[in-house]
């Protein structure tokens, strides 16, 4: 791995002009969206996102594959600045992690500046789209890019002091786990929200159950100690 503090700095300044970059194209897709909605939903002011709009609304309805492209690439860009500087999986991963933490954090900071939005951190917003529509508060997903940065940050510092945290079979299972029921709470009412109604009240004990499974899960895997090496006497036994 590059130096921690470069790394750092490498992954949090990427994150940071990739959440600029991303927020402006939102603007874009507003400006565009926006007459369509006032057209079909004239009782709901501009700037709203639900009801969504679907593909029937669209006159090019390829435009909803290349938002989906788009969210893909987003993935990638932010899987590569990741490669960039790290030597392993475990670099790669939490790399990814700080990246994507600090992209999301500062998507929202920069709507904010720009176009005044979200209101608050509990307004809701689309978050993905595969292979439903994921929807939730705002300050949703900016917990878990939180814990995503702090979680990158700390394995990057072990890392670097040549003890790295080791993730189990069951760790692993468990974070896996965790990511799913997290994603269940986006998902809980996508039926509601694909035809056109507004977002249910947020399950948020299944979201809180994901976040603390995933947050306990990683703090006994960084808590462990490697064994120490056994003595050459011990080991001729």
């Amino acid at each position: 791995m590059v130096p921690f503090r470069r790394a750092l700095l490498a992954l949090g300044l990427f994150g940071m002009s990739f959440g600029y970059v991303e927020a402006a194209v939102v603007v874009y897709l507003r400006t565009i969206y926006d007459p369509i909605r006032v057209r079909i939903y004239p009782q709901h002011p501009p700037g709203e996102l639900f009801p969504l709009l679907r593909p029937e609304h669209l006159a090019d309805t390829n435009l909803l594959g290349i938002e989906l492209g788009r969210e893909f690439a987003t993935l990638i860009m932010l899987a590569a600045a990741a490669i960039a500087v790290s030597r392993n999986g475990r670099q790669w991963m939490a790399a990814f992690l700080v990246a994507f933490g600090f992209w999301d954090i500062f998507f929202y900071i920069f709507l904010k500046v720009t176009i005044g939005w979200p209101a608050s951190l509990f307004t809701w917003d689309i978050l993905f789209l595969l292979p439903g529509p994921w929807v939730g508060p705002v300050i949703a997903p900016v917990l878990v890019s939180i814990a995503m940065i702090g979680g990158g940050i700390a394995t990057l510092l072990r890392e670097a002091s040549g003890n790295p945290v080791r993730l189990s079979a069951r760790h692993w299972t468990l974070l896996v786990l965790s990511g799913l029921v997290i994603i269940t709470a986006f998902m809980w009412d996508f039926r509601s929200t694909m035809a056109g109604n507004w977002p249910n009240p947020f399950n948020w004990p299944v979201f809180a159950a994901g976040l603390l499974l995933g947050l306990a899960t990683f703090v006994q895997a960084f808590r462990l100690r490697p064994a120490p090496a056994a003595r050459p006497s011990e080991i001729s036994r």
